[in-house]
């Protein structure tokens, strides 16, 4: 049956168009008894209203879009968890898109977008470079949060996990283990977090440890294996003994690669990750990874969106600072046969900057 517009509830209730839109929209402006009429109008035609065109008309739709780096990761999954909870609280809908670490592809989704005016956009860039497109959102009325990544702005909110800290962390426990052949697997350094992991794990080491750098093309399992694959080709007296890697992918990679190549986890190369997410513990060697507070990110970004599009003018723009924390698991310690301890609220830990003030 073909779907009936409002044209025809007005027919069929013998009134204006103007007076079904006041029922659908303001219904104490029409009497009770042509607000009924129209009402079983609308019963007996079926009518649907179309919510995305009103509110387009409006100037304002109630959907936020999610730009995730890469939904194959199960990190920005759980991200994407905690900003849908949020949504549902704030009562809109979540609308996500995938940029698959791809510039142009997440170019092209921002301008689909703005295209559709969203209520706001989270979005966690490929990389700087798309800042001059996030000022353009703004300067259109978009709200945008970075999800995932620190931001000096003061025209935006950002929602992040301290990672030089989570890089020293994973540093000094390798450092501690007694390793002093360590290697980091990670990249594209184009993506601050990778940079910044690297940071942390350079400021933990003392000067006694040999660093080696294997950077990756993307942040995958497949190209943790191909590092994976270098370092069990070195000749053992020349192999990281400690490898920290920019995320728990690279990781896994690094561990299937390890098991393959008959070396030992964690006797021959001790392995720590990044992100905790739900496979590190279930590994073949439960992996020591740094944990982020991965639903409490995408819940907290929401809620800063949701504050600065429904009160922009008395909204002020925050940075939130989450403390990560290592896991440690028998991938990189031979006396830990669990994880060392049970973490800390995050929220508690989290620190909540003005846009103005140090990120």
């Amino acid at each position: 049956m073909a779907t009936s517009n409002i044209k025809e509830v007005a027919q069929r209730a013998g009134v204006s168009i103007g007076t079904v839109s006041n029922v659908l929209n303001h219904p104490d402006m029409v009497a009770p008894s042509t607000r009924q009429r129209v009402l079983e109008a609308i019963a007996e035609l079926g009518y649907v209203r179309n919510d995305s065109a009103r509110q387009l008309r409006a100037g304002r739709s109630r959907t936020i879009a999610v730009v995730a780096l890469d939904l194959a990761n199960p990190f920005f999954t759980d991200v994407l968890r905690g900003a849908e909870t949020a949504g549902e609280d704030g009562g809109v809908n979540i609308m996500i898109f995938n940029s698959g670490e791809d510039a142009a592809r997440e170019r092209r989704h921002l301008d689909v977008l703005e295209e559709q005016r969203v209520l706001g956009v989270l979005i966690t860039p490929v990389s700087d470079a798309v800042d001059t497109r996030l000022e353009q959102l703004i300067e259109r009325g978009i709200p945008v949060v970075l999800v995932d990544r620190g931001s000096g702005q003061h025209n935006r909110c950002s929602v992040a996990v301290d990672d030089v800290l989570g890089g020293r962390l994973a540093g000094e426990h390798l450092a501690q283990q007694g390793h002093q052949r360590i290697a980091f697997v990670g990249g594209p350094f184009s993506l601050p977090q990778v940079t910044d992991r690297h940071t942390g794990l350079v400021a933990a080491l003392t000067g006694k440890q040999q660093l080696q750098v294997l950077p990756t093309s993307n942040l995958t399992v497949a190209a943790g294996r191909r590092a994976g694959e270098r370092i069990a080709d070195l000749p053992p007296d020349a192999r990281p003994t400690g490898v920290f890697c920019a995320n728990d992918l690279l990781a896994l990679g690094v561990l299937q690669e390890m098991t393959m190549r008959g070396v030992r986890v964690p006797q021959d190369v001790a392995i720590v990750g990044y992100d905790d997410i739900d496979f590190a513990a279930a590994a073949a060697v439960p992996l020591s990874s740094v944990r982020q507070p991965r639903e409490q990110l995408g819940r907290a970004a929401a809620q800063l969106l949701l504050e600065e599009a429904n009160d922009p003018h008395r909204h002020q723009h925050r940075h939130v600072v989450f403390r990560p924390e290592l896991v440690v698991r028998e991938s990189s310690s031979r006396t830990t046969r669990r994880a060392s301890r049970a973490p800390r609220s995050a929220a508690v830990d989290a620190r909540d900057t003005a846009a103005h003030g140090p990120a």
